[in-house]
């Protein structure tokens, strides 16, 4: 009686035929990336915890060059909503793609050769072609022929302005002012300068969007509703551009 066990269908079929090759579980592309990414690490000094903190390091410096950057409000000038020592996010890319600064945005910018060496940032009054007066029978700025209720942001007690001017904001340029006027240096203060106080649009380096530190005092900066009703330059009833250039000194 033959007794050796006779194999059954089901051990027929598990068995690999001559033909059937293993599958590789990693193809020659996984293999060469993970050499590659291992020689990396065999070479670099600290191993994969350097490599991993330098990628980092790498993707911050690409964010703070093109996309954001971290900003020390230096002064009091824009007090009472940034304070010195507060630490603005500023995004570069919010006028690289069409847009252009408006009224009532907070903006960064190189002031070197305009309000000295360094950058600045201030509240955009006026834009290209604007017709910007101080100031009306009740105190405000003018534009464009509308008075703006600045109260919203300007700095307890202080006047929307003490320096009288009326100017014409050349196409390109921005006309721009501290919210704590007494203690700002700003458009005001360089009339009579080179560049009349304008600042080239080319200069502006973003617009502060965040304030993230001190951490209780973290906020959106939004753009106030003050200028919202202020109509376009063209539209501007108050005329007089011919004298437009000309600053009205100090009010006494």
């Amino acid at each position: 009686m033959d007794t050796e066990a006779q194999p059954t269908e089901r051990d027929r079929s598990s068995r690999p035929s001559d033909s059937e090759q293993p599958s590789d579980p990693e193809g020659p592309e996984e293999r060469s990336r993970s050499a590659f990414a291992g020689r990396i690490t065999d070479w670099v000094p600290g191993g994969r915890i350097t490599v991993t903190l330098l990628t980092l390091l790498l993707f911050l410096l690409l964010l703070s060059t093109f996309v954001l950057r971290p900003f020390q409000i230096p002064s009091g000038s824009m007090e009472r909503g940034l304070r010195i020592g507060d630490r603005v996010l500023v995004n570069k890319l919010a006028y690289r793609f069409d847009g252009r600064p408006q009224r009532g945005d907070v903006v960064v910018f190189d002031g070197t050769g305009l309000f000295g060496p360094g950058d600045y940032i201030k509240r955009v009054v006026g834009v290209g072609g604007d017709h910007v007066v101080c100031c009306d029978r009740e105190g405000r700025v003018r534009v464009n022929g509308q008075s703006v209720d600045e109260s919203e942001f300007l700095y307890p007690g202080d006047r929307p302005s003490t320096v009288r001017f009326d100017v014409v904001v050349p196409d390109g340029t921005l006309f721009v002012l501290g919210d704590h006027r007494s203690g700002s240096s700003d458009s005001r203060d360089h009339l009579g300068s080179p560049g009349g106080g304008m600042i080239p649009v080319d200069e502006v380096i973003g617009r502060a969007d965040w304030i993230v530190w001190p951490f209780a005092h973290a906020t959106h900066l939004d753009r106030p509703d003050a200028y919202a009703r202020v109509p376009e330059a063209d539209a501007d009833a108050d005329g007089g551009a011919g004298d437009a250039r000309r600053p009205a000194g100090a009010d006494g």
